[in-house]
């Protein structure tokens, strides 16, 4: 009896020993992993929006978060229900307003769209602002000139946008003649690109609502 107890101890011990080493391999190899991403995001080119660094490794959502200038944005998405939709492959073109462009809007407008009733006109004003596929400001550029002054770039919502140039700047034009400047140009995600602008874009039908 008493070997029998010393043989069980001797295996529980080696049992023990087997977890512990392979728990200590794995946090090895997690540590090695978080070791080489945060290497690889170091040698990003990455793009500093709202006081953060933006990474092309990261999609339009993980980068989003960071930015101290879309806190606006980022609560409405989640609203919204988009999350999962802007995490996903894409590619998306989207022009972000920033919180001073959510507070230009008349008072109240913010706080009334982001209530669950008014769910389906906030994803309506979010994807107004989004153009699927990938759209780089040369590509804008490119297709304003083919235009001879205008391009029109037509939203996941369906609506279109009007995007121009002033100066070296490109504006982008709602339905309702509301003009935004890209402030920050081509701030590349993993699922698309991102152009930060000055004003919030809203379709034709959404403005007679507000």
């Amino acid at each position: 009896m008493k070997r029998f107890k010393i043989i069980t101890t001797a295996l529980f011990a080696v049992t023990l020993l087997i977890g512990t080493s392979s728990f200590a391999q794995d946090k090895m190899m997690t540590d090695k992993k978080k070791e080489k991403m945060e290497k690889k995001m170091m040698k990003e080119k990455t793009v500093m929006v709202g006081g953060a660094a933006m990474y092309p490794s990261k999609n339009i959502v993980e980068n989003a978060v960071n930015s101290k200038d879309h806190t606006t944005l980022v609560a409405a998405v989640k609203a919204a229900d988009l999350v999962e939709t802007l995490q996903s492959k894409g590619p998306f073109t989207v022009f972000a307003p920033t919180n001073a462009a959510f507070d230009a809007l008349p008072a109240g407008t913010v706080a009334t769209l982001l209530k669950p009733e008014n769910k389906k006109m906030l994803q309506g004003i979010l994807t107004y602002h989004v153009v699927a596929g990938t759209m780089k400001a040369n590509d804008i550029v490119a297709a304003i000139k083919k235009g001879k002054g205008k391009a029109t770039l037509t939203t996941v919502a369906g609506g279109t946008l009007t995007a121009s140039l002033k100066g070296k700047s490109v504006i982008v034009t709602d339905e309702n003649g509301n003009a935004s400047t890209v402030t920050i140009a081509n701030v590349n995600q993993s699922n698309g690109v991102i152009h930060v602008i000055d004003a919030v874009l809203l379709p034709a039908q959404d403005m007679k609502k507000m």
